[in-house]
């Protein structure tokens, strides 16, 4: 009976909370790969470097960082050299949307993502918790309307019985 209690209020707790496992990433660490970027000696390292330096801006929890990264990555995505640089791409714009809250734009990228590579357990992970997200707040949502109608009905039944 305590485990099912527990349980119970473990879920609960994550529904409030949000209960993703997306790592965060701190402001020097971006400068660090800003540093890599400008110092990287030819093409190939700069692709990486810029490649590390994205990751690194949408998983900020600042979110200018986070729309400067998903900015770099929709820029440098028609210059993905092959399907698999296309599949890193597309998360991290999916981890980016996820991060500004637009759940739906972050589905659909997880959706590309996963016509790329239908096996890639980080991106069914990412889209089962964006579809969690979105599911929570459609009802939150739902409570919110029924609060307010319910608001209203009461104000409109006090103010017929005042007359009375």
């Amino acid at each position: 009976m305590d485990a099912k209690i527990r349980e119970f209020f473990d879920s609960v707790g994550s529904f409030f909370s949000g209960g993703d496992n997306i790592p965060w990433c701190d402001r020097d660490i971006i400068a660090g790969c800003e540093r890599e970027v400008a110092e990287s000696g030819n093409a190939e390292s700069e692709n990486e470097s810029l490649m590390r330096l994205s990751w690194a801006l949408v998983h900020s929890r600042h979110p200018e960082d986070v729309n400067r990264g998903i900015g770099m990555l929709e820029a440098s995505l028609d210059n993905s050299a092959s399907p698999l640089q296309s599949r890193e791409k597309l998360y991290l714009l999916a981890v980016g949307y996820y991060r500004n809250g637009d759940y739906p734009r972050s589905r659909q990228l997880l959706e590309r993502c996963l016509e790329i590579a239908p096996d890639w357990r980080q991106a069914q992970t990412l889209r089962k918790v964006v579809e969690d997200r979105i599911a929570k707040d459609g009802v939150i949502g739902i409570g919110i309307a029924a609060t307010a109608v319910g608001l209203l009905v009461g104000g409109i039944a006090a103010v017929v019985a005042r007359k009375k």
